[in-house]
Order: C-alpha cells, then structure tokens, then sequence
C-alpha cells in the first residue's frame, strides 16, 4: 500500500530491518531464568517427565502467534494497536489498547520490582545488609537502566538485544548446567503420567497465557521496522525459535529443578531460592546474569507501553510519555517494596485477570489479518482517521463476547466464575477460551456479512 504522510507509519527509510534482528529481540527478551519457575509449575500439575517436557515445548509454541501477527506490522509499516483499529474501529480499540497498555506498565513495574530485589542479594553476597536506602538504591539503579533504553533507536535496541543473547544467553546457559546435576533423577522418572485433558492442558495454558498470548501484544511493535519484501516464512520462524529457544530450555531445567528445589514454584522470591541451589562461587555470577535476562525483557516492555500510550490518541511529547512511564516504574516498586508486602500477589492476579481481554483481544486481530488484510491490506483511513470507522461493532461484540467467556471459567481472589470449577479450576484455560470464543465469534461475524 503507498505509505501515507503520517507519524503512525515507521518511515520508508527507516524499513530497512531483517528477520534476523527479530530472532535476537526475542531471544534476548527471554533468557529471563524466572523461566525455570514455568518448569516448576508444570511439574506442579502432577505431570510426568516427558508430559512436562512436551508442555513445556507446546506453551513455548505458543510464540508462533506473535511470530505471524508479526506479519501485518512488515504489511502495513506501523506498531499492533494502531492496526488493531481495523478490526476494532478507531474509537472502539481505546478499550483494548488502554488495556495493553496498563498490561505491559503493570508487569513491568513487576520485572523492576524482581530486578531490585536480585541487586538486593547481589549486594548482600559481599556482606552488605539490605535496608530501606539501599532498597531505593537498588530500585533506582535499576530503573535507571531500563529508562536510559528508551534513549535509543531501533538500531541500537537490535545491537543490544543482540548483546545479551550473545553473553547473558551464555551466562544463562552456564548457570542452568550447573544446576542440572542436582537433579533427582529417580525422583524425576518415576513421576506418574497425568490425565492429558485435566492435568496437561491446564499446564499448557498456564505457559501459552504467560508467554504467546501474553506477548503477542507487542508482536507488530518491532516488525513493522522489516523490509516489506522480506520472507513471511522467514518472519514467523524467526520470531518463533528466537523465543522458543531460550524458553524451552530454561522451562525444561525448571522441570529437572523441581526435584531439588521443591518450594520454586511457589517462592516469593524465586530468584534468592535458585541462588541457594548453586555453589557460593557461581553466585555472584547468577545474580548478574538473573539482571542480565531481566533487562531485555524490560526494555521491549518500555517502548511497546509507550507505543501504546501514543496510539490512544494521547498528545504528549516524548519526554512528557517518558517521564510518565518512568513515575510507573518507579513509584510501583515504591508501594510494593516499602507499603504494601501483599500488593504483589494480588496486582499479579490482577494483570492476570487483564490477560483474558488480551487473548480475546489477540484473537480478533489474527482472524481479522486472516481473513481481510493479508489479501487486502490495510487501507490507510482505518488507521489514521478517526471519523472513517469509529466503531466496528463486530470486532467489539466479539471481544466483548470473548471476555465474557473467559470470565465465566476463571478463578481469582477477587471473585470466581461459576463455570471455574474441575479442570478450570486455579489455571489460565479460561484465557485460551476466551482467544477460542472471540476467535469462533469474529470468524462467524465476517462470514456472515461476506455472504450479505
């Protein structure tokens, strides 16, 4: 399509990136050694060691939904929620969009909180005592380093997200074989096989709704820098592997660990917990490459939360949408570090609860580049003109519809839904109902009105 003069569409001089770059800024966003946590909690479904594995390696599949959303930004030239105003309307997709962005300030507040409290037991190795400065300390060094990335541009984030799967993605790999020896092997091969559709699945939906759905929000964001020629084929297996990689490996010595480290998936602070698994002179190495995996995954939380910011039409200046974000990054942490000690639990749950719209919502964006913008195309008024589409109500009511599904089979402190019970109980598979209904719901809609 001719590219329109507007700051919605990423230059044509600027379209100059390759599947390549895309593979090292998904693998760099999750070398994150919380992975291992994932691998506990598969475990925790009363699974078998191949079933564990076979989870673990369906769940980290699930990042080929971001691999071929990752399509439509190559197609068009512009970031997810700006297309998502073809599916949605331009004023229907400020609900969705307004949710993905407190989704991605919301768990990267969490990663900020995580990532000073791994500086906390950085500090404490060499016999420094945390308290309440050097807790603030630590919370500001590390925002610090997540703010100053968004100084940068494409180019250098790609050059950085390609450091650290060079040399953190080494570290990773160093630390995890390290710890593999202290698996309980006997332990590990003679965990009865689970149920497949009560024990499996809820297991697969835990790390699907963790990891694809959960990132496809942002699979567009840096896409939309690829050359318009560039391979389809290419793309999605790129974006794919770059992920699948680093999680199934990391997801795969979580399972070993849960014989060794039965309490990991269920710690506070899961990082100290891994930490007292290793030799005392590996420790301060894990520490720095627990930061090391941490901070890729920030800086793609940070730039696509401010793409989204910017997409609800809010007219602010950059440095004005920085500091905004940044008071996020920083007085989160501050209520969760200092006020309240169960504020984490329950904003976790929270962000949780907003993953349900967020698949419902993931679902309507494929079904929609499917059926309508793979073959023809974004037309430029949906996405730059708010008087051309202001609502398409099928998009919403499907979304809505979604929600609504997902709600009725799913759990929480704040409330229970009434179909939340059995296999539904205490997982994410109301989440993967929610992407199922609004999926079923749009396709039906658009086949309808094709017919009329």
């Amino acid at each position: 399509m001719n590219t329109p003069e507007s700051s919605v569409f990423v230059p044509a001089a600027d379209r100059k990136g390759t599947p390549k770059e895309l593979f090292f800024i998904w693998f760099a966003g999750n070398i994150g050694i919380l992975g291992v946590v994932y691998g506990a909690m598969i475990v925790g479904f009363q699974l078998s060691f191949l079933q564990s594995l076979l989870a673990a390696a369906a769940g980290a599949l699930s990042f080929a939904l971001v691999g071929y959303l990752s399509l439509a930004g190559r197609d068009a030239g512009t970031t997810t929620f700006v297309l998502s105003r073809a599916a949605f309307g331009f004023k229907g997709n400020y609900i969705p969009t307004f949710m993905g962005w407190i989704n991605l300030v919301g768990w990267l507040a969490v990663g900020v909180v995580t990532g000073t409290l791994t500086l906390l037991a950085l500090f404490s190795v060499f016999g420094i005592s945390s308290n309440p400065v050097l807790t603030l300390i630590s919370l500001l060094i590390f925002a610090a380093l997540i703010i100053g990335s968004s100084m940068f541009g494409q180019e250098a984030l790609v050059k950085i997200q390609t450091f650290f799967t060079y040399v953190f993605g080494g570290l990773t790999l160093l630390v995890l074989l390290i710890l593999i020896p202290k698996t309980n092997w006997t332990e590990l091969m003679n965990m009865s096989n689970g149920n497949w559709l009560t024990n499996f699945l809820p297991a697969v939906s835990i790390i699907m709704a963790g990891t694809g759905i959960s990132w496809s929000i942002a699979s567009a964001d840096y896409s939309c820098y690829q050359k318009p020629d560039q391979s389809s084929r290419s793309i999605v297996t790129r974006v794919t592997f770059g992920a699948f990689i680093p999680l199934f490996v990391i997801m795969s010595v979580g399972v070993l660990m849960s014989t060794s480290v039965p309490d990991l998936a269920v710690s506070a602070n899961p990082i100290e917990v891994i930490s007292q698994a290793l030799p005392r002179w590996m420790t301060v190495l894990y520490f720095v490459t627990a930061l090391g995996g941490l901070i890729p995954q920030c800086i793609i939380g940070l730039k696509s939360a401010r793409v989204n910011l910017e997409t609800l039409n809010i007219q602010v200046k950059d440095s004005t949408s920085l500091i905004i974000h940044s008071l996020f990054l920083i007085l989160i942490p501050i209520y969760t570090l200092f006020v309240s000690e169960d504020f984490m639990g329950n904003f976790q749950t929270f962000l949780g609860l907003l993953g349900i719209g967020m698949a419902a919502w993931a679902a309507i964006f494929l079904i929609d580049y499917v059926k309508i913008r793979k073959t023809a195309g974004y037309d430029p008024r949906l996405l730059t003109d708010p008087g051309y589409n202001k609502v398409n109500y099928p998009g919403v009511f499907s979304w809505l519809a979604g929600v609504l599904v997902g709600f009725l089979f799913t759990n929480s402190p704040f409330f229970d839904g009434p179909f939340a019970k059995g296999m539904f109980q205490d997982n994410s598979l109301g989440v993967l109902l929610a992407f199922a209904a609004s999926a079923l719901v749009y396709y039906i809609l658009l086949t309808v009105t094709a017919r009329k």
